[in-house]
């Protein structure tokens, strides 16, 4: 049996010499590039996952802050009266008298001269919630979480000082403060939000 050998001119002898595989170090080389492309690409993912988180939680925030003001602001404007207080642990809210420092952990709305007739707002420092109640039951529900501050009612005057009394045409003062603990990718923060409203009709 004769076996035919390749000259090296031949052209099947140029096709076996150059039809051969990577060697080490072009593996390697292409491996390395390979691994640093897909390094970049996660490292690329979470960090618009992290500036999503972020953005998302200030988004939120200041979503629900204009709604739930909105609505609060609403509220004290057009009611017939308006008295802060503090809600003591059993639900009672409890108004200051004149001699008492205005300013405490809610505020009862009186929308009508129906004194049966309410809407309270309040601070609950056991779960460190901010809470909207009416007189109708199962009417509770919670507008906020993660309240730092207890004091986030204020009756004062035209030129932000606090009243001690109950005079006629003080300005409702709301002051919440906020602490987010860190998450996942997102590091801790802090908000506060603050506000003035007042009744527009005086009597």
């Amino acid at each position: 049996m004769k076996v035919p050998v390749p000259f090296p001119d031949s052209v099947r002898h140029r096709r076996l010499t150059t039809d051969r595989g990577f060697t080490l170090p072009e593996i390697l080389v292409a491996t390395a590039v390979f691994l640093l492309m897909v390094g970049g690409i996660i490292a690329a993912n979470l960090f618009g996952l992290r500036m999503f988180q972020v953005t998302e939680t200030k988004l939120n925030a200041i979503t629900w802050s204009r709604q739930t003001i909105e609505e609060m602001s609403g509220e004290v404007r057009t009611c017939n009266s308006v008295w802060v207080g503090n809600v003591t642990t059993n639900g009672v809210f409890e108004t200051l008298l004149n001699g008492e420092t205005q300013q405490g952990t809610g505020l009862l709305i009186y929308p009508t001269t129906n004194t049966t007739n309410y809407i309270i707002y309040f601070v609950n420092p056991s779960d460190q919630t901010f809470r909207r109640t009416t007189a109708q039951p199962g009417s509770a529900e919670i507008l906020a979480d993660s309240v730092t501050n207890t004091i986030a009612f204020t009756a004062e005057d035209f030129s932000g000082n606090v009243l001690t009394n109950n005079q006629n045409n003080r300005v409702i003062h709301l002051t919440l403060e906020f602490y987010q603990p860190a998450r996942f990718m997102v590091g801790a923060d802090y908000y506060k939000i603050e506000t003035a409203m007042t009744r527009r009709a005086l009597q």
